[in-house]
């Protein structure tokens, strides 16, 4: 019996692949890092180099990312030097003129384009597609459901809807690279890329996104996370003490003494902050107003809210929106 020979991939199998890194100012450098380290490492795993990646921008140049690095970009042009995939990096105020023209294009060509976190609410806001699904950051996703209707957003970390991914990014990006770079590598060096990533599961696309201190098992006892689930699944209507103990069968005592051990406060004055925090997020990234932002986040009154954030962050919500002026124009206007 003849011993048969082991067929090698089509050679379209083994052609180099390109990825076109959008970045914009104010980028997450995580997602970045994230990206440009799982293909680097990919690379090293292979016996020859199979990706290759650039880095493009609306505004070329030095872009400069949330916490200051700076990456040089090339100039992106609208449907010119087309990459296989295009990963939109997530950003403090994303601009979408640009790479929502390009992906679209792409789209048009059979090629695929990756949405992280800002990026991906950004296109979620301005296409509100209405078949298939879309995902975001779990942060920019409560957002979305307090200022509009978005029936196909989900809590999954991507989903892929007319050939745009959109993906949380932040600390899932890497898995979400490797998920797509999968089926270019044998199962065993997809195994060794985990590895040498230090990443214990390599996580589905399906898996829900961990919304809650709650869900951080390794950090607290069984009784903590209990009642920071409890809390934070009852932001818009808050249980009271007494409704947490009989949730929980312990008493109040025992509650005030396990909460004062771990975060040296009640629970209700933990949870009044919790809720504090929660009203930051819609003041800061949204316009609703000050009562509604109140409704949402479980206080009787915006006097009762304006209380507790003042008490948490040292200004009240009107002092912080004063503050933090939207900015409405990306240019300067001559007087």
């Amino acid at each position: 019996m003849k011993e048969q020979k082991l067929s090698k991939p089509p050679p379209s199998l083994n052609r180099m692949r390109t990825f076109e890194i959008f970045v914009q100012n104010g980028f997450s450098e995580l997602e970045l890092a994230s990206v440009t380290t799982t293909l680097q490492i990919a690379n090293q795993i292979r016996t020859e180099p199979l990706f290759k990646w650039q880095f493009v921008s609306d505004k070329p140049g030095l872009v400069k990312g949330s916490s200051g690095v700076l990456v040089r970009a090339a100039p992106a042009i609208e449907n010119h030097g087309l990459a296989d995939w295009m990963v939109v990096i997530g950003s403090e105020k994303p601009a979408t003129d640009v790479w929502l023209k390009r992906a679209r294009y792409m789209q048009r060509q059979g090629l695929m384009t990756i949405l992280l976190s800002g990026a991906a609410t950004a296109y979620i806001k301005a296409t509100k597609i209405t078949d298939g699904a879309v995902t975001t950051h779990w942060r920019d996703s409560s957002i979305l459901h307090e200022t509009g209707y978005y029936p196909r957003l989900t809590s999954r970390f991507s989903e892929k809807s007319r050939g745009v991914i959109t993906a949380a990014g932040s600390g899932s990006t890497a898995e979400l690279l490797i998920g797509i770079i999968a089926e270019f590598m044998s199962p065993h060096e997809v195994a060794e890329l985990g590895s040498h990533m230090l990443i214990h599961t390599i996580r589905r696309s399906t898996t829900e996104q961990p919304k809650h201190m709650a869900d951080n098992t390794n950090l607290f006892d069984d009784r903590i996370s209990q009642a920071l689930s409890l809390m934070e699944n009852a932001i818009e209507e808050p249980l009271s003490v007494r409704e947490l103990t009989q949730k929980m069968g312990l008493s109040q005592r025992q509650l005030e003494r396990i909460f004062n051990a771990v975060f040296e406060m009640s629970p209700a004055r933990f949870y009044r902050k919790l809720r504090a925090k929660r009203a930051l997020v819609l003041l800061d990234e949204t316009q609703i107003s000050l009562a509604d932002v109140a409704c949402a986040t479980g206080f009787t009154s915006a006097g009762t809210l304006s209380k507790a954030f003042r008490d948490t962050f040292g200004e009240t919500p009107s002092e912080m929106r004063t503050r933090k002026k939207t900015k409405l124009l990306d240019y300067v206007v001559d007087s």
